[in-house]
């Protein structure tokens, strides 16, 4: 049962946040190529889909705050949680560790989208025609994992950033994303950067399958129907 405190958060905030990521990415896409003359280069992949991240985090940022504040046992249910992080500072103690997320996903996405993008190219060639949704969703979920395992050290520091709990009175003892890598180096070396590599690897090779599966599925049937 602990397993799966905060399961209700999350769920609220994945369908809104992959709608404005892909949104926006899509849009971002379409824009920088027109641009070019309608040739397409890796880094528009990695601009597009950096524009979407900071787009989907602020659906990302409160959902985690509220997500992570019940799994590490603050809060016993959802409506606890948002109630007293509201109380705790209103509308930006949702927001607590937003820069630090940003800067998290934005390196993340800015490798994994140009490698997702030339994987499929390459597949495509490979085999003389294009790729169907399912090796789309094996291409995102490889280079998620790749991603996943390159940024782990921004997804500690965003965790203990946004797990603080300060006492009335204390300073913040994390108070920004060099800082905090900083300090974790410090005290605990390279090794404390990457704690919690194997099960971040490991949930984002299976989540960017799922994930880019349902993106490629979705983005075959909006472009047969012409609503994209």
């Amino acid at each position: 049962r602990g397993a799966y405190k905060g399961v209700l958060s999350a769920a609220l905030g994945s369908a809104p946040g992959a709608a404005m990521f892909f949104s926006t990415y899509e849009t971002a896409k379409k824009v920088s190529k027109s641009f070019s003359g309608e040739q397409e280069h890796w880094t528009q992949h990695a601009g597009a889909s950096s524009c979407g991240e900071v787009m989907a985090c602020l659906v990302r940022v409160p959902t985690a705050v509220v997500t992570q504040n019940m799994q590490v046992g603050r809060y016993a249910t959802f409506t606890e949680a948002v109630s007293s992080t509201w109380r705790s500072g209103g509308i930006s103690s949702f927001y607590v560790g937003f820069g630090t997320t940003v800067m998290r996903e934005i390196p993340f996405s800015f490798i994994q989208f140009p490698i997702y993008e030339q994987f499929k190219k390459s597949w495509a060639a490979w085999q003389g025609k294009e790729t169907n949704p399912v090796q789309g969703a094996a291409c995102g979920s490889v280079a998620g994992a790749i991603a996943g395992g390159l940024t782990t050290p921004l997804d500690v520091a965003k965790t203990r950033i946004m797990l603080e709990k300060v006492e009335d009175g204390a300073a913040k003892r994390y108070t920004g994303t060099v800082q905090t890598l900083k300090i974790i180096h410090a005290e605990e070396g390279a090794a404390g950067l990457f704690k919690g590599l194997s099960p971040r690897v490991t949930w984002i090779t299976i989540g960017g399958f799922i994930f880019f599966g349902a993106y490629e599925g979705a983005q075959k049937v909006l472009f047969k129907t012409g609503l994209w």
